[in-house]
């Protein structure tokens, strides 16, 4: 299984800036904050013009709020932005303004977690590292297990699994790690899987048992419109693109409902996302 997906993963991958040799781990590491939920489609433009702008952690720890907040744009989740200039600061001031290569050291990073210090770990640092995003569950749970999709939340099991199938050579397990998250990305994806196109299809216990369906609990998408979510992000980006601060009632008037876009500048005003200025309200400075 790995043999061939290593070798499908060396024809079909995907030319994506950041895996392309020479890439600072630096880089690897925006680019992990910025995909966070967020699609690659979408993650492409920002990530080539933030690393323009700030091409090393001590650039980013430098930079007004405001301005990192500005060039998050409409990437969504923007406390990550803020989190990644944290992190920054911490990597200049802790690890002499490079990113560690040791798993605890990222581990210990504002806004780093679990998979996010095993990627960076394995992608920049060519290390050994069980690395679980939803795509690698989704595959290793159809190939090995014969489920549609993994559970909502990785076990004990689904980590022993994984960790067993990892190849003990670490540029290999490097390698295994993102050939096997690209695989689930544009072949075994979780609504259309191209089994036809797929390198282990034989290899496939979902595949071998008749593609059994999805027992466990409902599967529902986050819902978009009308939510806090939506509102949020539309205060964000009032603010984002206005010149100057904006008056407290023009901003909520933004929204259709005024109790739910109260609310929600609140909670961006608690987040740090937003900084109240006597009777208006601006980004961060």
């Amino acid at each position: 299984m790995v043999t061939r997906t290593l070798a499908w993963f060396d024809r079909e991958a995907r030319d994506l800036p950041w895996r392309r040799p020479g890439t600072s781990p630096w880089a690897v590491l925006v680019s992990e904050f910025m995909l966070q939920q967020t699609p690659v489609v979408r993650v492409l433009e920002p990530w080539r013009a933030w690393m323009e702008r700030w091409p090393e952690p001590a650039d980013l720890a430098d930079a007004p709020p405001e301005a990192v907040l500005r060039a998050w744009g409409r990437l969504g989740y923007p406390r990550r932005a803020l989190r990644l200039q944290a992190a920054a600061r911490v990597v200049v001031e802790q690890h002499g303004g490079r990113v560690p290569a040791d798993h605890a050291a990222l581990l210990a990073l504002p806004g780093v977690g679990e998979y996010t210090a095993a990627a960076v770990a394995s992608f920049a640092h060519r290390q050994r590292h069980v690395v679980l995003d939803t795509n690698v569950r989704r595959v290793l749970a159809r190939t090995l297990d014969g489920r549609a999709h993994p559970d909502r939340t990785p076990t004990v099991a689904e980590r022993r699994r994984a960790a067993a199938v990892l190849p003990e050579e670490p540029e290999t397990a490097a390698r295994w790690a993102v050939s096997s998250m690209e695989l689930g990305a544009v072949v075994c994806t979780a609504r259309r899987p191209r089994c036809e196109e797929c390198p282990v299809s034989d290899l496939c216990r979902w595949r071998a048992l008749g593609y059994p369906a999805w027992d466990g609990p409902p599967r529902v998408g986050q819902r978009w419109h009308g939510t806090d979510r939506q509102c949020r992000g539309a205060l964000m980006a009032e603010l984002r693109e206005a010149d100057e601060d904006v008056p407290r009632t023009t901003l909520l008037a933004r929204w259709h409902d005024p109790d739910q876009a109260a609310r929600c500048l609140a909670a961006l005003l608690a987040d740090g996302l937003a900084q109240q200025r006597g009777d208006a309200v601006g980004l961060p400075r």
